[in-house]
């Protein structure tokens, strides 16, 4: 069953292919026969109630330097497509929720991927907290207050920004830290949301475990290893990707989260987990899956597409 897929992403020239998700994706619904479509999201436009992007078919080779050739572009209603992968970056900011608006209006009879109206509710280091028995203790907070009795609880804590990726401005605080202070007001100054602080986990330094799940299923990990002076694991910040199996724990945590991913059209997920807590559950754009193939591990990406066409089918 040929499907025409449109990847709503950050332009395909701008990707580092030996680490992207999306780029794994696009290879194997072309392997699979599927007609490709790019477009990035300043493409979209909404006219009378119908959604329209301007759209280029999009041809794709795991060749760095030459890994995509690009088609005319035309402008299309996206409601004629057959899945779209919404697949953009964050930050999470106005402009990401707009665009889940807009493919609310095309879902499902246009399958989005993940669920575009859960995209939107399920902001990574909110919706973790539906289930606190499987986390650290966690603080989301702009009250110096509330910081300050948190850190006196727990010593050394993490503060990290409510809706911030990638690793980004992340600090760990320890219990006589002099910067408390001053750290405080850049946040203050610099995020109008509140952020988070969490009970710093030493463990962190053996690694933060990246695991996939699909429609509510696990099906791999990576294990990310920070680099020698850094408390960040990403990978895009330097931390080593390590292969890894599922402890009895992480297969607990997936089994409590899973039904509710799966109920909430989540089809792609990956979650962050260290020393047995879950931090985070990412539903914009998660990443991992060359990582774990080029590690030994199963290859996600067909995982992914055998559930999108059982979907379609149905």
């Amino acid at each position: 069953m040929a499907l025409k897929v449109a990847v709503q992403m950050d332009h395909i020239a701008n990707i580092n292919i030996a680490g992207d998700s999306t780029f794994a994706l696009l290879l194997e619904a072309q392997r699979r026969g599927h007609t490709l479509y790019h477009y990035t999201p300043d493409r979209m436009a909404m006219r009378d109630g119908q959604v329209f992007a301007t759209i280029e078919p999009l041809e794709v080779k795991d060749e760095a330097g030459a890994h995509f050739l690009l088609g005319e572009k035309r402008r299309v209603a996206l409601g004629e497509m057959d899945v779209v992968l919404m697949r953009q970056d964050p930050p999470f900011d106005m402009a990401y929720v707009t665009a889940t608006h807009l493919l609310e209006r095309i879902h499902p009879k246009t399958l989005v991927v993940n669920d575009p109206a859960h995209v939107r509710n399920a902001p990574e280091k909110i919706f973790v907290t539906e289930f606190p028995e499987l986390m650290p203790p966690t603080l989301i907070t702009r009250d110096l207050d509330e910081i300050k009795a948190f850190r006196a609880e727990f010593g050394d804590v993490v503060m990290k920004p409510l809706y911030g990726n990638g690793g980004a401005a992340v600090f760990r605080l320890t219990a006589d830290d002099l910067n408390f202070g001053s750290l405080y007001d850049l946040f203050a100054t610099t995020f109008r949301e509140p952020w988070v602080v969490q009970r710093f986990l030493p463990a962190v330094k053996h690694g933060d475990k990246r695991i996939i799940l699909v429609d509510g299923e696990a099906a791999g990990a990576v294990n990310r290893v920070p680099s020698e002076g850094d408390l960040r694991s990403n990978m895009v910040r330097g931390g080593a990707a390590k292969p890894t199996d599922l402890t009895d724990r992480e297969l607990e945590i997936c089994a409590r989260i899973g039904p509710s991913l799966k109920k909430m059209g989540l089809i792609f997920v990956g979650i962050d987990v260290i020393d047995g807590n879950l931090t985070e559950i990412n539903v914009t754009s998660p990443t991992g899956l060359r990582a774990i193939k080029r590690l030994g591990g199963p290859d996600i990406a067909a995982q992914i597409w055998d559930r999108i066409e059982e979907k379609r089918a149905a």
